[in-house]
């Protein structure tokens, strides 16, 4: 099974395309840009899991393992 590889940071809303480096994830995929990883110490604060560099995607495989479209940032 593919990452999901969520298409925004869930804290401000920042794109993050499968293909580019700068988002971080952790074991549930809770996704958050470069920045917002720093000032969160790398840690989610939903879950309060570790946050990793994801890693990308290339283009090629996005039609066999697409990437997904449903955004999670939620204004505040």
């Amino acid at each position: 099974m593919a990452l999901e590889m969520r298409p925004d940071c869930a804290r401000c809303g920042a794109n993050l395309p499968a293909e580019a480096p700068g988002a971080f994830i952790w074991s549930f995929e809770c996704t958050y840009c470069a920045e917002c990883a720093e000032d969160l110490d790398d840690l989610c604060p939903e879950c309060g899991g570790e946050l990793t560099d994801r890693p990308t995607r290339a283009k090629k495989h996005h039609d066999a393992a697409p990437p997904s479209k449903v955004r999670r940032y939620k204004a505040k």
